[in-house]
């Protein structure tokens, strides 16, 4: 049998693309990563043909097995995908690209398991799981998300929504009701710089070896940018074949340049609407270097700043700029969000952890010029190429640089406007559907290669020992 090397590159291009059959998405760009990320390519790659029967979803309540179509199963803090497929081994071994296989048109039932809350907690993942379950609903797919229960609203979009604290509580981790199903896995992983925040760091390394075992458990992982790619090959947390970006996505019609407001503008500047405007939107937690900002501030007397968020580090950046031409909104929703990030000048991120950096994307989709630490995921969103066309990144931590960028957009509205208009036509290339398609139809058909590789494996042995006690009856043709 010939071996098929299946491996990925960073660039965002599809996982399984042949030579007979490479779409045009599927050329690699690896431009805008890092020379130290490595480079995976296709070999010898043959199409398989997928086929789907009797299928089945199961849960956890009182070991409840659903037959119906094709189903697959998400969580989220990771996120993890799996469905059941019963089709027969011995089918050729290869790769499947997702957007020509006819089965991906028809509707699929999936259950999304997500903590924390998509639709209370604040953080930048909220949009991108509100977007990812609308964006599965307008495909047809029956959608049912388990969460924990506070603001949880009854439906979304169409989609069954279920609030359960108790699930929660006996599967801390809920990768592992996954686990108990025989299907493929797919968790999403975003959190490895926030480990040595959070624990005492003698817990360090038990935690790696909890997120090595689930992660090598799974058959595919998708993370949200190279950087968080790259720290899972450094930690060699699973094979670097079995690594996807989920690629990234805005809402270009929600966040517009249309939405600035001089109302807004006011409210933001405290009545100072000729003033410079800083803006940040975001979670306010003592991860994202907020305090950085402060020492910014005091650099820029006649600047304002606007914070737009909350969270647990609030009352302390209050207290931080308490006299200072400082504006705390909390969080704003809807339209209101939309005027925020379109009426500000400047928006200014110094978080040197972000696995992606949502509110980023979202300030450049509203045409306004971004300030970043040159950290985490946001090169990924202003690669070497775009720094200094559509927005800036700076050294972390280095205030000078950032002070170098930021001065001459806040003093120049004729740059600010080119950058901010280049920043603009740069988002409008990402698009929600997309990115919710790619992990719908190409990375789960990646994870079912990889599933019924293992399985075959798994079941070598007992097939060996089969053919030894029962073998197959001489058949003599004479």
């Amino acid at each position: 049998m010939k071996t098929t090397a299946i491996t990925i590159n960073p660039s965002l291009s599809p996982p399984f693309c042949s030579k007979a059959t490479t779409p045009p998405s599927c050329s690699s760009s690896s431009s805008s990563f890092p020379p130290s990320f490595p480079r995976f390519h296709l070999s010898g790659a043959k199409p398989i043909s997928l086929s789907c029967r009797g299928t089945r979803l199961c849960f956890l309540k009182g070991s409840k097995t659903l037959w119906g179509r094709k189903s697959f199963v998400l969580g989220a803090g990771n996120m993890t995908m799996a469905e059941v497929d019963s089709h027969e081994e011995g089918e050729n071994e290869g790769a499947l690209v997702g957007s020509e296989n006819e089965n991906n048109s028809r509707p699929r039932r999936i259950a999304l398991f997500v903590e924390p809350s998509p639709f209370a907690y604040v953080s930048g993942y909220k949009n991108r799981f509100q977007n990812f379950i609308r964006c599965l609903r307008e495909m047809g797919d029956e959608v049912m998300v388990v969460t924990t229960h506070e603001g949880v609203p009854q439906e979304f979009y169409g989609a069954k929504l279920i609030g359960s604290w108790r699930f929660l509580e006996l599967l801390s981790l809920q990768n592992f009701c996954v686990f108990l199903l025989s299907c493929p896995i797919i968790p999403m992983y975003q959190f490895s710089r926030y480990i040595p925040r959070y624990t005492f760091s003698w817990l360090v390394k038990p935690m790696w070896l909890i997120i090595k075992f689930l992660h090598r458990a799974a058959d595919l992982t998708l993370v949200p940018s190279a950087a968080i790619a790259g720290d899972l090959l450094a930690a060699r947390v699973t094979a670097a074949n079995k690594i996807r970006l989920w690629n990234k996505g805005v809402d270009s019609e929600k966040f517009h340049p249309k939405y600035r407001s001089h109302e807004m503008r006011l409210r933001l500047s405290n009545d100072e609407p000729d003033k410079p405007l800083i803006i940040h939107v975001g979670r306010l937690g003592v991860e994202k270097s907020l305090d950085f900002l402060k020492r910014l501030m005091d650099r820029l007397p006649d600047a304002r700043i606007a914070f737009v968020g909350d969270g647990p580090y609030r009352e302390e950046l209050e207290k931080m700029f308490e006299g200072m031409p400082a504006v705390f909104t909390g969080m704003l929703g809807g339209e209101e969000l939309s005027q925020a990030y379109a009426s500000g000048d400047v928006f200014v991120m110094p978080s040197e952890s972000e696995t992606l950096g949502f509110v980023v994307l979202e300030a450049m989709s509203s045409g306004i010029p971004v300030v970043a630490a040159r950290a985490g995921g946001i090169p990924d969103i202003i690669p070497a190429d775009q720094d200094g066309k559509t927005s800036y990144l700076y050294d972390p931590g280095d205030l000078e640089d950032c002070l170098s960028k930021l001065r001459p957009l806040l003093h120049n509205k004729e740059l600010r406007e080119t950058m901010g208009k280049a920043a603009r036509e740069e988002m409008e290339k990402y698009d929600w559907k997309a990115a919710t398609r790619k992990i719908r139809n190409e990375q789960y058909n990646a994870a079912i290669w990889f599933w019924r590789k293992k399985r075959a494996q798994l079941l070598r042995p007992f097939q060996r020992l089969a053919k030894h006690f029962f073998p197959s009856p001489q058949v003599n043709y004479r």
